[in-house]
């Protein structure tokens, strides 16, 4: 699966992740509806993490689609709340 993280570029993150990947949104999801401003940066610094440790960045000269793109590190919770809606950003 390609990943974008907006401002950092495209990562080729391995199927083995996706579940994983998808867990995490959820916790995001959750904590955005909750307002939690305590959890919000950790869990994003967690979906953040598990790509840029497990993902092979792809060339900055290479032209791939992206399957799904990552909000920027330092998003805020109140423009999150604009993303991490109902299913999130991979839908069950």
């Amino acid at each position: 699966m390609i990943v974008r993280i907006l401002t950092e570029g495209q990562f080729n993150l391995p199927g083995a992740y996706v579940d994983e990947l998808n867990e995490i949104d959820n916790r995001l999801v959750e904590v955005v509806e909750n307002d939690d401003s305590e959890q919000f940066p950790k869990v994003l610094k967690a979906m953040l993490d598990l790509v840029r440790e497990n993902a092979v960045p792809v060339p900055v000269d290479e032209l791939v689609e992206s399957d799904l793109v990552l909000p920027e590190p330092d998003i805020t919770l109140r423009e999150a709340e604009e993303i991490f809606t109902g299913e999130g950003l991979l839908p069950d």
